[in-house]
This record gives C-alpha cells, structure tokens and sequence, in this order.
C-alpha cells in the first residue's frame, strides 16, 4: 500500500524523533522507542520512549475554498513522553526527555532555513513547538512521570490525490 501524504509526514516525524540518540549528542535514546497511536504501554516497552497522538478534540480548520483541490491544514499533535523516575525529584528526568525533544524539533523545524522541514522540501510551512506540561506519576495517566508537548504542522494538502 501507498501512504498518504499525512501518514508520510508522521512517519518522517517519527524517524526525525528517533534520531535522538546519545551517539547523536542526546542524553536519551529513543531509536525504536517513538510510536504511532498508541495510548497505552506496557514495562515491556521500556523507558523512555514517546508516544505521538492527535489530540482527542477537532481543531479548527480553514476551509478550502469551493472547487479547490487543496486544503491548508494545521494537524495538530501531541508528545507524549515517559521517563524513569527519579525517586527523589520524579519529574526531573521528564524534563530532561523534553529538552531532548525540543532541541531535535527545533532542529528539524529549522531544516533548510526553515524549507525542508521533515525533508519535504516547501511542502510543511511550519513546524509550531508548543508550550510543554510535565506531570509526575499518577494513578490515571501514567505509573512514571511524563510530559505533553503540543506540536502543529501546518501544510497543504491535495484532496483530489491525498497520495501526492
């Protein structure tokens, strides 16, 4: 099967994350550690790693004009990352993750001044880093501290061919 175009763009969003490495100059290593739709892990995933997901309302969009074969979209995501607590300060590690993240995200948002991001040449207009939220552990989201970060990605798509 063919992806989508948005599908590909969340795919080089996962590779992109998962380059962060300590051979990569990260503190963290998440390659094989950043998933897809996922909500729910187990201790056999393993910490840290990220979970990326769409937030679970609908965004305000701009519509397309009548007859037009493109949309502009925002798509906006979530970052979710958990961490193994430190006993004493347990959301210090979250924080420590995040940075990681951010640092990458920003690196990639400016990819070729700002032209290539996710390697998709002028296709992505933006990648926007949203203010983050760390939380310690809880007997609802997570045994382990973790942080939300919202990221939107703003590109135009092709509706006549989603596949471009």
């Amino acid at each position: 099967m063919i992806d989508s175009f948005k599908l590909k763009v969340l795919k080089a969003l996962t590779s992109a994350l998962e380059e962060i490495t300590v051979a990569n100059g990260y503190q963290h290593d998440l390659a094989g550690r950043v998933h897809r739709g996922r909500l729910l892990f187990t201790q056999e995933d393993g910490l840290p790693h990220l979970a990326i997901n769409e937030p679970p309302q609908m965004p305000d969009g701009i519509v397309a004009p009548d007859g037009s074969p493109s949309h502009f979209t925002k798509h906006p995501l979530l970052i979710q990352g958990f961490v193994e607590d430190d006993r004493q300060n347990p959301t210090d590690p979250a924080y420590l993750l995040l940075a990681d993240v951010q640092k990458r995200l920003a690196i990639e948002r400016t990819r070729g001044r700002g032209y290539d991001i996710l390697g998709f040449g002028d296709r992505i207009h933006a990648l926007r880093i949203g203010q983050a939220v760390v939380r310690p552990p809880d007997a609802v989201v997570s045994d382990n501290s973790f942080f939300w970060l919202p990221v939107t990605l703003e590109y135009a798509e092709e509706l006549q061919n989603p596949f471009a």
